[in-house]
């Protein structure tokens, strides 16, 4: 059995993967931490953990196996630095940590001690992705062109149901695109192939909060391809959304059902639209963690691409603010 302590109840998904962590037959939780004591001593309480004020205590518990980190994204680089060093393995939410460099501290220090470390990417194992990327290697869309992913909610309008520190920009390191964004930024970078060489991002402020709520980031590649990122908390009814397009045919996904359809013209030919069937969805992101701790094996990609991850957003956030497009090797900080 795998001992978990929870640490940190910021984020909004915090209940989710301590759901996930109580109904896995591998895994339970011991322990809990959070900076707002009120708050996690009262989440703590709610799981039957012991809580502890002090983050080094937690840590220094020898019954202790893990830790699932969901604190503000600002702390991530600390957290999880000292979760390593205590040698603790760690699942911990996206993004990794605001900058590729505090991303190098946490890989070193995880790597130092060797821990298991997972991030949360976890529409990597939903249907459609694996749909996607089965296609793509067929080379049934030919060379690509395009790739657009939306995602979108209303959580700053209406009733604004986002909690108050996402709208924090020390606290959450950005706001729409760091949140939703990162789902679609990630998905673009794996059907694409791989990094860009450049990027263009657009902040939208709607309701006037200190993060944005309405984002567009562009992707450039050096073969003319074009990633098209698009996020928002100011949409109550914009579906989750994937545009393929290539020289010989397309790929939708969501316009608006949850369906995919292909139409490619391979040789000549101009095949009529079709409905893909999506495969069930892949373990997801927690399992995995899981499976890697119980085996001793290392998350490659799923490292990799949340490095990617991070470097894709501080480079958005880096180009909205200037308003200049960023050459990524020039987006390290």
């Amino acid at each position: 059995m795998i001992r978990l302590g929870i640490v940190g109840f910021w984020h909004v998904h915090a209940d989710d993967y301590a759901r996930e962590a109580q109904q896995h037959p591998s895994t339970e939780i011991v322990a809990a931490w959070d900076d707002d004591q009120e708050r996690g001593r009262a989440k703590a309480k709610r799981l039957g953990a012991t809580f502890h004020a002090d983050l080094a205590e937690l840590l220094a518990r020898p019954d202790v196996d893990g830790v699932v980190v969901t604190t503000a994204t600002k702390a991530h680089r600390d957290v999880i630095v000292a979760a390593a060093k205590a040698g603790k393995h760690i699942f911990t939410e996206k993004v990794l940590a605001l900058t590729p460099a505090e991303c190098r501290e946490i890989l070193a220090a995880v790597e130092g001690s060797g821990v298991k470390l997972t991030v949360s990417l976890p529409r990597l194992a939903d249907g459609y992705t694996q749909a996607t990327l089965g296609i793509l290697a067929d080379g049934r869309l030919g060379d690509l062109t395009l790739v657009r992913v939306r995602l979108s909610h209303d959580g700053a309008v209406g009733r604004r149901w986002l909690p108050a520190q996402f709208f924090d920009l020390e606290e959450a390191g950005g706001g729409a695109l760091i949140d939703l964004g990162c789902h679609p930024m990630y998905l673009t970078r794996l059907f694409l192939g791989g990094m860009p060489d450049r990027l263009t991002a657009t902040y939208g402020h709607v309701t006037g909060t200190a993060v944005e709520d309405n984002a567009v980031a562009t992707l450039h590649y050096p073969n003319g391809a074009l990633g098209v990122v698009e996020a928002g908390f100011v949409n109550p009814h914009s579906p989750f959304t994937i545009e393929v397009h290539g020289t010989e045919g397309s790929l939708l996904y969501g316009t608006p059902e949850p369906r995919m359809l292909v139409r490619s013209s391979p040789q000549g030919r101009d095949d009529d639209w079709t409905e893909v069937e999506l495969p069930a969805r892949a373990p997801g992101p927690f399992d995995q963690w899981v499976d890697h701790v119980e085996k001793g094996t290392v998350a490659t990609e799923n490292i990799a691409l949340a490095v990617d991850l991070t470097t894709l957003m501080e480079a958005a956030n880096r180009s909205a603010r200037t308003g200049q497009t960023v050459e990524l090797g020039k987006a390290d900080g």
